[in-house]
């Protein structure tokens, strides 16, 4: 049977964030995507210049047009803007009950713009972050979301758990704002105990534009086909490290990665990642 994942997210004109990120991730990974549209954005690498958020219940109806049709293996959440749409997505979720929630709790575009409203982080935290399988924090979102002041790898692992106390299975913390020039760790915590970290070399390069959307997208694919939160982890983490890494220069500004280039550099994907016990 063929794989099925759905993104309930916004739209980057730009083509290299949200749901767009999203849909070429999932072809990539031989899964069929399927989409409800929470905002549409004006952006290109070089900003966000406008968001029109959709009405919850127009979300709402594309989620169920969606799960009334097709047997969809795994869900992803990326930018769902105010809390209204947070509590009605995690209420229709909880009725048709998917088999994986997989959430990156989008906060901050890379020009610095803002992409939910204040109100709604505590309707992230009550509503949906219980029912997640997997929550892919940057340390930034982190921070807003534990109230953890993160320097450290003890504050790392402090927040991890805080996230898994409100109801996660599984936070991946991602490193890539940690001040370190040689590598970029995430770490992957599990309630059941499962935990490593993932290591891979750090990038010299400006277009990271999309990172989140589209590790947290890979992840997403992933558990679609079957595979544990750590495994889907594992693999996700080759797949946005080769589209980092083999990069495709567009735009003025901070440019989108490169999403074929997992299946392009084929056992080369993961080179520079390293699984830390």
């Amino acid at each position: 049977m063929t794989a099925v994942a759905l993104t309930i997210a916004g739209s980057d004109s730009g083509g290299g964030a949200g749901i767009q990120a999203d849909l070429k991730t999932f072809q990539e990974l031989d899964v069929f995507g399927t989409s409800a549209l929470t905002a549409v954005t004006a952006q290109n690498t070089l900003g966000v210049h406008g968001v029109y958020p959709i009405e919850a219940a127009g979300v709402i109806a594309q989620i169920k047009a969606v799960l009334e049709d097709f047997h969809v293996g795994a869900v992803k959440t990326g930018m769902l803007f105010s809390a209204d749409i947070i509590t009605t997505v995690a209420q229709t979720l909880r009725m048709y009950g998917p088999p994986a929630l997989i959430i990156d709790p989008v906060m901050i575009a890379k020009g610095g713009a803002s992409l939910l409203q204040e109100e709604a982080v505590h309707a992230l935290q009550q509503e949906l972050i219980p029912i997640a399988a997997v929550i892919t924090p940057n340390i930034p979102e982190a921070e807003v979301l534990t109230g953890v002041s993160i320097e450290t790898d003890d504050d790392v692992l402090e927040a991890a758990e805080k996230l898994l106390e409100l109801g996660a299975q599984a936070v991946v913390m991602k490193g890539g704002h940690r001040h370190n020039e040689k590598f970029a760790e995430d770490l992957f915590l599990s309630a059941d105990g499962e935990r490593f970290i993932l290591r891979s070399e750090r990038i010299n390069t400006k277009d990271t534009h999309g990172t989140g959307c589209t590790f947290s997208a890979a992840i997403t694919a992933w558990m679609a086909n079957g595979k544990t939160a750590g495994e889907a982890v594992a693999e996700a983490k080759q797949f946005i490290q080769a589209a980092i890494r083999d990069g495709l220069e567009l735009g003025a500004g901070h440019g989108p990665t490169n999403h074929w280039a997992y299946r392009r550099l084929g056992e080369n994907a993961g080179k520079g990642v390293v699984l830390v016990d």
